[in-house]
């Protein structure tokens, strides 16, 4: 007996062989070996099909389908088709079920339990077509306060004695999550790094190192140190945006990064300074870091390293004790600390650990916010937040409970079109941004995504400058933390309570 057992694919790919004009065009366009022309027709292999739309997309004759597969499975309160599934694979195959893009579950969004507010008579709002309305930010720490000379010969000659600590200005409260070369593509990369620098703002590296092609770039980039340590050198500490410590991420809390070996081509393997097609497995913890002292060494020889002249930060996983933890970052001498969400997106995690583990970003936002604020140390640190940012009232909203800036990750992907197949760990991605493969890669067009990232800041943007004056805020600044501006209209109260926000109608 097979340890296999029949299971029935998820889609079914129709093709109208009355319209189709046999170009095999589809053929080419599928990565997953869905479709084939047996010499007569279009066949499709169902078993293989991921959902990701290329086939379609590319028909010149609208002659493909995609359909849910329309086998019924037995209906079951407790165990539903997915459950069923997960078992009947791992006792297939005895394996860890690997997954991609955030998790699929349908939990609830807090975010889209929260209203904003907007102004009337007494606060007047602001037209922002007409009147300035500011969005800039700066990533780092800042003074607890300034401190100022005056000439005594001349009081207006004013002085600032204060030594400002390392900044990075920005245009826009948005910044991309880190996202590897090897988790996605060398096109994909090019894409994002040309479009931070010419919007003004900066994007993760991941845990991948950084290939010398994408050091012009540098001054727009935070490089990551984690766990594993790949790529790390001197050239790839200097000259850059930001440092940051990786601890965790939302998608894989207490887990290191996973980049399977069928990714690690010879671009990948110099770049990471790993084998070819070997599995580039970070261990879970640091093995230097066990105390928030260990943590405060790192961040002293990374500043020593870097000649205190950027910010170093430590981005961790939402945690149900996050705010303790920021806490302690903080004292250790972080200049900004980023918190990802339970529901970030990953390009390869366990199946277990991406759908069942962390804490929603919103309720980690408003209590470190919370916790910092109470403590005195708030302004001395800057706040990345990011974990299903999906669009800009997700962003606006992040930046009411308490964040400085926002990371978002699958949205960029999105813009550059991503389907959410949720493969990228197969290195097949379709369209170019998930794969290693130099045919699949060569699809993604750069100067397209390039624009069309900027186009999606852009518009994020145009928005929260909309948002913004009609509460009658003339600078990001003012809406940080600005919680009397949020409302709850969820089915918990308890959960405004922790967010420190209130009900509608209180």
């Amino acid at each position: 007996m097979s340890l296999i057992h029949k299971v029935f694919p998820k889609f079914k790919v129709n093709v109208d062989q009355e319209k189709c004009k046999k170009c095999t065009r589809c053929v080419n366009a599928c990565s997953f070996g869905v479709l084939s022309f047996n010499g007569e027709r279009i066949v499709a292999d169902n078993e293989k099909c991921v959902d990701c739309q290329r086939c379609a997309v590319y028909c010149p004759a609208e002659a493909i389908m995609i359909n849910d597969f329309p086998i019924v499975y037995s209906p079951h309160g407790t165990y539903t088709e997915r459950i069923r599934k997960i078992n009947w694979f791992q006792s297939g195959t005895g394996g860890v079920l690997l997954a991609s893009t955030g998790t699929d579950l349908p939990y609830p969004v807090i975010f889209d339990d929260i209203v904003l507010d907007a102004c009337q008579v007494t606060n007047p709002s602001i037209d922002p077509l007409r009147e300035p309305v500011e969005t800039k930010v700066f990533l780092g720490s800042k003074p607890a306060k300034l401190d100022f000379d005056i000439d005594p010969g001349n009081e207006n000659n004013v002085t600032m004695r204060t030594r400002f600590p390392p900044n990075f200005e920005m245009s826009m409260p948005l910044m991309v999550g880190h996202m590897s070369l090897g988790s996605i593509s060398f096109n994909a990369c090019m894409s994002i790094y040309k479009a931070v620098s010419e919007l003004g703002i900066v994007a993760g590296s991941g845990e991948g190192g950084l290939n010398e092609a994408f050091y012009p770039y540098k001054n727009h980039l935070i490089t990551e140190i984690a766990s594993g340590r790949f790529g790390v050198d001197l050239n790839y500490l200097q000259g850059v945006a930001g440092l940051e410590i990786k601890i965790g991420q939302g998608a894989k809390p207490g887990h290191g990064g996973h980049l399977p070996g069928e990714k690690v081509t010879s671009l990948i393997s110099e770049t990471r300074m790993i084998p070819k097609f070997s599995d580039a497995l970070s261990p879970y913890p640091h093995h230097d870091i066990y105390s928030i002292e260990d943590l405060q060494q790192l961040i002293s020889a990374l500043k020593e390293a870097t000649r205190y002249k950027i910010p170093i930060g430590v981005k961790i996983a939402a945690v149900h004790n996050v705010a303790p933890i920021a806490s302690g970052i903080v004292r250790a001498g972080a200049d900004f600390i980023t918190i990802d969400g339970f529901r970030g997106g990953t390009g390869a995690a366990p199946r277990i650990i991406r759908d069942h583990v962390g804490i929603p970003i919103e309720v980690a936002i408003a209590s470190v916010d919370e916790r910092l604020r109470n403590e005195g140390i708030r302004e001395k640190v800057t706040l990345i937040a990011g974990g299903s940012i999906r669009y800009s009232a997700d962003l606006i909203k992040a930046i009411a409970l308490g964040a400085d800036i926002c990371m978002v990750g699958m949205p960029v992907l999105l813009a550059m079109g991503c389907r959410f197949c949720q493969q990228c760990h197969t290195g097949n991605c379709s369209w170019g941004i998930a794969t290693q493969r130099p045919d699949l890669v060569k699809r993604l067009d750069v100067d397209v995504s390039v624009q069309r990232i900027k186009n999606l800041f852009h518009a994020w943007n145009e928005e929260l400058k909309e948002i913004m004056g009609a509460m009658g805020i003339d600078s990001v600044e003012s809406l940080r933390s600005n919680r009397d501006r949020l409302r709850y209209l969820g089915p918990n109260p308890h959960i405004a309570e922790v967010l420190g926000i209130k009900h509608v109608g209180e």
